[in-house]
């Protein structure tokens, strides 16, 4: 499938306008149109009014987790109302909510032969269906909500929805969210249909489980029992059924059906006999990972064969593992099951050396096998056995070199463990019977680092790669791996709503999504605010993941970048600490878990490593302050164990363990065994006694020895600079500042140095002459003198109030690419907004039609232009920072083309064609998903100052434009970049 059909994939939302009453607000479930209101409304059906609740009736033919999914209804009305409604499994009295699944019941069968409810629209399909308030439908009952589903799980997903939309947050165990209470709920009476969703299987991996979730499930739920056939060791955390059924409940709730279970020390078939039988129960589909073939985990085989046999190995032990793979399909036969297929090594590692050429014909052979034994066991139509090949780091260059599995089998094509797809389906590939899917990641234990901390994954990011996904017809299976699972919260949501409905959420809607889910999880009145820090850390930490920041990430010197930075986290720090203490008791335990702590975590963090960072500096400064740098880096580490340990005391110790993950000490990919700043070379150098003054200005990391210069100022960005006088030695001085010209400011005149005094210099535009003008800021101080030259640019051939589109300042030109003067479609190839995404403010994306080729400059490519004043001439340097985006298309590259004016574009290459990622050492692939960035470069040269047109030229699909930067000669180094530009649209 290569476009979006919405008949097939929204939830049709057939509600009439209500009218207008002051008294009844509507409650909604995230993303859908409201029904349920608190006050009456004409025809509304009531669900709890007048101190009783209407009963809920369940036939006694129900589906088992059908009926389980009732009780959390039930407990949910009473949760939100104080009223709890009985569970009948036939109508009584005037009014009824009566649930049941078409084929399953015989309450909903007799209605729809009856003629009262129309299941048409849903009949035959797939975890679909139908809500609507029935008129009469048994004798002696005048009116019954009647909610049918086409399935099992489209019958819970229908009692879920209801319960979200009385109010009742999917989080509402995992993460303490207590829904808003009142008095009455009434429905309102209008049909809703929900149709079949986007994406058919939606899962989570629950990968990288140590050490916080195994931990907490250890502290929790005990050990399992140790035994000896097999050898099940000492200390295996207890992930058994009362852990899972808390999780099959919130991935129902969350419209997911799919898991693959914790693996790393754990079998979920024998950790707990009953884990999946409930799983079958609930309505979860049961996998395991790409790793673990035909149903059966790594360490069922390492407790029986480890000793003797070593790891799994196919060429070397065929028949017992033949007998192994048999015996794990037939175990779970008579439940609901997507087969992995294949083989892996042990603990994620390749088959065996050699690569594809070397054992391409074993795997071959392998599958082969796997499938007679799925014929043998399972069903002897084999197309019938749902199975996948997850083309997983190596595995991906098994099929780029010819090798082919069955058209049934679906291929899950895996990104880059960093959020980056690798690779779509071709539309030859599009036509397999087993479509494909995609194995995504929230959290990744490898290199070049792991990431395991807190959530670094911003949902514009998300919707980017996944609807892509969605348009290349890789929509079979999506499943994501979620490490310890808290911490997830927000960006699971949004992965599986946008899995649910691809079309429902879009490239500028991800605030909407946010405002709607902090509403729900803590009232309307500060969800706006609520949103923009959960907005607001997630971009922060998905810029650049915080296990990779060091003191060096962010510029000390340069665009003020480091301190930005720190002031832009704590700014969203300080937000929710203010918004905490005016919320009611009710909430402060889910608003620290999913806002509160995060946020001042991360803010935390990144002023560590500031702190860090001016040590450093200071210290090749030689300034005195410079080990009171290294002794607030220490505080601050022992400010955050303190923060962990307040995290485990939270909520009555409840989720104590759940920042056990260490985040400090990385010096490899590998994670610390605890927090540390072995990974910093803090110093405290020895400070002289003699009186001494030291100077720095704005921009450079050197002292000044006798006269040094400001960055120039300009009429334009009208910038404020800063000096900075310093002790050098234990003694505090007095210092004096004299500026030579009226029209230079300074912040101060005079002061005492007791560490470091910083002078901002700006500039009165009003007194300063046309054209460019000088003059010096005089430092005095400890019997020495420093002169600071002042330079003020104030043009006459343009000015602020005649400027049109950009103006370059300090050598360069920085542009927001949203900030276009002038956007050209070509068709079907266009660049479109990416609201919020990437490093600093949106993105601009580059899209075509699937298997559309290439476009050509000047003939069917789209382009954004940029209209800019240039002060200089000569070379310019265009670097444009992008999206890390792989070359997901194969044969192709990933490029794009830049000009100037009316000269030929140039290409810029971002990855070439055949450009193979998640290579060990592939320097170019680390980068990339470190700096969570591609940087396309050209040169061009501009013979003469003035206006000029840049224009980025589309040549192939998904490249997006995160920053544009033209460098004049005047760019120094940053990680973000410098900020954007002055411009005058």
């Amino acid at each position: 499938m290569s476009t979006f059909n919405p008949a097939e994939t929204r939830c049709f939302r057939l509600f009439l306008c209500l009218l207008a009453v002051s008294s009844a607000r509507l409650l909604a479930a995230l993303g859908d149109a409201p029904a349920i209101s608190y006050a009456a409304t004409p025809g509304a059906f009531s669900l709890a009014a007048a101190g009783a609740a209407t009963p809920l009736v369940v036939a006694a033919d129900e589906w088992p987790g059908v009926s389980r999914a009732v009780r959390d209804l039930q407990a949910d009305i009473e949760r939100v109302t104080s009223l709890r409604p009985t569970l009948v499994a036939a109508p009584g009295g005037s009014a009824a909510v009566i649930i049941g699944t078409i084929g399953h019941s015989a309450l909903i069968d007799d209605l729809v032969r009856r003629g009262k409810f129309d299941a048409h629209a849903i009949a035959g399909q797939w975890e679909s269906y139908v809500r609507e308030v029935v008129a009469n439908p048994f004798p002696g009952v005048a009116r019954a909500l009647v909610i049918a589903g086409s399935d099992k799980r489209g019958t819970i997903y229908g009692v879920y929805d209801l319960s979200q939309q009385i109010g009742v947050s999917p989080w509402y165990w995992w993460a303490d969210v207590s829904p808003a209470h009142h008095d009455a709920l009434f429905m309102q009476p209008d049909r809703f249909v929900c149709r079949s969703p986007s994406v058919k299987y939606r899962g989570i991996f629950l990968n990288d489980e140590a050490p916080d979730l195994t931990n907490w499930v250890r502290a929790k739920f005990g050990v399992v029992t140790p035994q000896a056939n097999p050898n099940v060791p000492a200390g295996v955390a207890n992930y058994g059924h009362e852990f899972y059924t808390r999780l099959f409940e919130v991935m129902l709730r969350l419209r997911a059906n799919y898991l693959w279970p914790a693996m790393w020390n754990n079998a979920f078939n024998e950790d707990d006999p009953d884990n999946a039988r409930l799983a079958d129960e609930y309505g979860i589909v049961m996998g395991t990972s790409h790793q673990e073939p035909m149903l059966r985990a790594q360490k069922e085989w390492d407790w029986r064969y480890q000793k003797s046999l070593g790891t799994w190995n196919y060429a070397k032990n065929p028949d017992v593992l033949e007998q192994f793979w048999r015996e794990g399909v037939r175990r779970n036969r008579n439940f609901e099951s997507i087969v992995t297929m294949g083989l892996r090594g042990a603990n994620d590692t390749p088959m065996a050396e050699g690569g594809p050429d070397a054992n391409r014909a074993l795997l071959e052979r392998i599958v082969e096998v796997q499938r007679k034994i799925l014929r043998e066991e399972v069903n002897p139509d084999i197309t019938k056995v749902p199975q996948v090949w997850c083309l997983y780091k190596e595995v991906q260059e098994f099929y780029d070199t010819g090798m082919r599995v069955p058209d049934d089998v679906t291929m899950l094509w895996a990104e880059d463990n960093w959020g980056n797809l690798r690779r779509l389906p071709t539309v030859a590939e599009r036509g397999r019977s087993g479509g494909a899917g995609i194995y995504y990641h929230f959290d990744y234990h490898g290199g070049p680092r792991s990431y395991q901390w807190l959530n670094s994954n911003p949902i514009p990011k998300i919707w980017e790669q996944m609807s892509m996904a969605k348009q290349y017809g890789a929509d079979r299976v999506w499943i994501v791996n979620v490490g310890h699972f808290k911490g997830c919260e927000l960006p699971l949501e949004y992965f599986m709503s946008l899995g649910w409905d691809t079309n429902r959420w879009t490239s500028d809607n991800f605030a909407e999504f946010t405002q709607l889910w902090a509403a729900r999880e803590f009232g309307p009145d500060r969800a706006a605010d609520i949103a923009d820090i959960v907005a607001k850390y997630s971009k922060f930490n998905g810029r650049r993941k915080p296990e990779l920041l060091a003191p060096e990430t962010y510029s000390l010197t340069d665009y003020r970048e480091a301190e930005t930075v720190v002031a832009d986290y704590q700014a969203i720090a300080n937000k929710a600490a203010a918004i905490a203490k005016d919320l009611p008791a009710a909430k402060q335990d889910a608003f620290y878990q999913l806002v509160l702590f995060p946020t001042q975590a991360g803010a935390l963090l990144n002023k560590l490593y500031f702190a860090a960072g001016r040590n450093a500096l200071f210290a090749k400064q030689g300034r005195g302050s410079a080990g009171e740098w290294a002794s607030i880096t220490q505080m601050l580490l022992q400010k955050y164990l303190g923060m962990v340990a307040e995290y485990n005391a939270a909520a009555g110790g409840r989720w104590a363990h759940f920042m056990d993950q260490p985040v400090l000490g990385y010096t490899s990919w590998r994670d610390p065994p605890t927090n540390n700043l072995n990974h910093l070379k803090l110093t405290t150098p020895v400070v002289p006694d003699a009186v001494a003054m030291g100077v720095a200005v704005e921009g450079s990391e050197a002292v000044v020895a006798g006269e040094a210069s400001l960055p120039r100022f300009d009429a334009f960005n009208r910038q404020s600079r800063y000096l900075e006088v310093f002790r050098k030695g234990k003694t505090a001085f007095d210092y004096t500042a004299v500026a030579s010209e009226t029209w230079i400011i300074l912040s101060s005149t005079k002061g005492r140095v007791t560490d470091d005094q910083r002078v901002w210099v700006g500039v009165d535009w009003s007194k300063v002459p046309a054209g460019t003008s000088t003059g010096t800021v005089k430092l005095s101080g400890a019997g020495a003198e420093v002169a600071v030259k002042v330079e003020a640019f104030n043009p006459v051939e343009i000015t602020r109030a005649t400027l049109n589109g950009f103006v370059e300042a300090d050598g360069y030109v920085a542009i927001e690419p949203e900030h276009f003067t002038k956007r050209t479609d070509a068709g079907e190839n266009r660049w479109f907004k990416v609201s919020d995404y990437g490093r600093t403010l949106s993105g601009m994306k580059a899209v075509a039609p699937v298997d559309g080729a290439s476009a050509t400059p000047g003939k069917d490519s789209p382009c954004l232009e940029y209209r800019m004043y240039l002060i200089s001439s000569g070379t310019a340097e265009v670097t444009a920072i992008t999206a890390p985006t792989l070359n997901f298309i194969p044969d192709r590259g990933v490029r794009y083309a830049v000009s100037f004016d009316d000269e030929a574009p140039q290409v810029a290459t971002l990855v070439p064609a055949g450009w193979k990622a998640v290579r060990e050492g592939q320097r170019d692939w680390e980068k990339s998903v470190a700096d969570n960035a591609h940087f396309g470069r050209s040169k061009h040269n501009l013979a003469a100052p003035g206006y000029h047109i840049l224009k980025i030229w589309m040549i192939d699909p998904a490249v997006v434009m995160q920053k544009i930067i033209v460098d004049l000669g005047g760019l120094k180094p940053s990680y973000l970049g410098p900020p954007e530009s002055f411009r005058r649209p």
